[in-house]
């Protein structure tokens, strides 16, 4: 499976974006997904998951009520839509695959990861 992530740029501290992850095969509708990022000097951290039907999601505690996770299958799409952005959340921005039927909040439980896209916010 390989995962295309895009939609990432540079925005304004309170501006929004809104990023896409198309998967290449239709067998992740069975598999939650999710978003993590990463920057410099630090460890893939948790944003959002979503399970695999899109009844449950699950934030960071520091993008909660900011950031909106959901998915299409039959376009075999997720996305992120960011609202409210801060400068602390600039970051490469990564979509994966979770092993599982519900998005988990631990990057180990990922099998398949897009390529990352990267999203700078100023103040």
């Amino acid at each position: 499976v390989q995962l295309q992530a895009s939609g990432g740029g540079l925005v304004q501290a309170g501006g929004s974006l809104r990023l896409s992850c198309a998967a290449s095969r239709r067998t992740t509708s069975n598999n939650g997904v999710g978003w993590f990022r990463r920057t410099p000097g630090k460890d893939r951290e948790f944003v959002a998951a979503i399970s695999w039907n899109g009844g449950t999601t699950k934030y960071a505690d520091s993008v909660k009520d900011r950031f909106t996770i959901s998915r299409d299958n039959t376009e075999n799409t997720m996305f992120l839509q960011m609202n409210s952005l801060k400068p602390e959340d600039t970051a490469v921005y990564y979509c994966g695959v979770s092993r599982g039927a519900y998005g988990s909040n631990w990057s180990a439980d990922y099998i398949y990861w897009g390529q990352g896209t990267q999203v700078t916010v100023s103040s």
